[in-house]
């Protein structure tokens, strides 16, 4: 593994070029004797393995992010880096979906009355902060189809061809493990070409198939308050309270965008539709956070052509969590 200072200046150790599952992640820090409390936690409570199938990336940024998006109609990396970084956009559907995945695999076998009686368990787990619509960069969040990303960096970045994708690296931080998704030009392979191609493997953590990218999450929940239980005999999965909450490591999928300091464009009225106002997460990475109010201002500042109210990014009222004052923990 090897450990340097982000862009941010938080530390972070990394493997390039591999997605390690957490027990090879486990393996690698203990090779590199390297400790995490949280990693290295044992008897967490059984927690299901997902299969995310996501269609959209978000873009976090806060005010001044948002000022410069305007003012570029595009997107690029402020520090001149030749990276440019999008999330993924993992909401109830897909969480429904990929729930509903999980039970036919499981139980391929059951009768119609099997499945209604089945009651919803993956949003229980479902708790970190990849699932939140809370953000931790800053209140404005741009939201893009996965396709109308890839096809906008496709004409500006790749003459039309198709962007190539590979296995970038494994990074862990103190709670976090995020799994990075490199996306270039075919014109610039030689840089990296010692970078495993993404293919659509169904083993590994991430694949790009049909337009969408595929989580196979490893750690999905903030907190682990309920554990996985399945009952063979009635064909169904349960999500059952744990007398103690514990935590470990939670997992996310970042996707970085070779721009070399250039901006990826869109049409201003684009970027206006699919823009929505974020509430500040309770642990955050980034300083500079607006009200609602600020934000609504500074969006009409910005855009003085479209009077529609700034709409907010909202969490479902089921796993919609209130702020915790008591948080003391840093985040990279």
């Amino acid at each position: 593994m090897k450990r340097q200072k982000n862009r941010r200046g938080y530390p972070e150790d990394s493997v390039e070029g591999r997605h390690l599952k957490l027990n090879d992640l486990k393996e690698e820090a203990s090779r590199a004797r390297l400790q995490n409390k949280y990693l290295e936690k044992e008897n967490i409570p059984t927690y299901p393995r997902a299969e995310f199938h996501v269609s959209h990336l978000n873009h976090d940024t806060n005010g001044s992010g948002c000022s410069g998006i305007r003012k570029d109609n595009g997107f690029k990396n402020p520090l001149k880096d030749s990276l440019l970084w999008w999330s993924l956009d993992v909401g109830p559907d897909e969480i429904t979906s990929a729930e509903r995945r999980l039970l036919e695999t499981t139980y391929p076998d059951r009768t119609e009355e099997q499945a209604q009686m089945q009651q919803s368990f993956l949003e229980k787990f479902a708790t970190s902060p990849a699932f939140q619509k809370s953000s931790r960069l800053g209140s404005y969040r741009f939201t893009f189809p996965l396709e109308d990303v890839l096809r906008a960096y496709s004409d500006q970045f790749c003459s039309g061809a198709q962007p190539v994708m590979r296995v970038f690296k494994t990074t862990l931080h103190k709670k976090e493990v995020v799994y990075t998704v490199l996306v270039h030009s075919p014109a610039d392979q030689e840089p990296f070409s010692h970078l495993p191609l993404l293919t659509d493997d169904p083993d590994s953590v991430c694949s790009y198939k049909d337009g969408c990218f595929i989580w196979r999450s490893q750690a999905m929940c903030k907190e682990h308050g309920f554990e996985l239980v399945l009952r063979p005999d009635e064909k169904q999965i349960k999500a059952e309270e744990v007398w103690y909450e514990q935590y470990y490591v939670w997992d996310n999928v970042a996707i970085a965008l070779q721009v070399d300091g250039q901006v990826l464009k869109f049409d201003p009225n684009r970027l206006r539709e699919n823009l929505k106002f974020c509430e500040k997460a309770e642990v955050t990475i980034a300083y500079e956070f607006q009200n609602y109010q600020e934000a609504q201002t500074l969006v009409a500042d910005l855009w003085p052509d479209n009077p529609s109210p700034l709409e907010k990014a909202e969490e479902p009222a089921e796993t919609k969590q209130e702020d915790n004052p008591n948080v003391s923990d840093s985040v990279e």
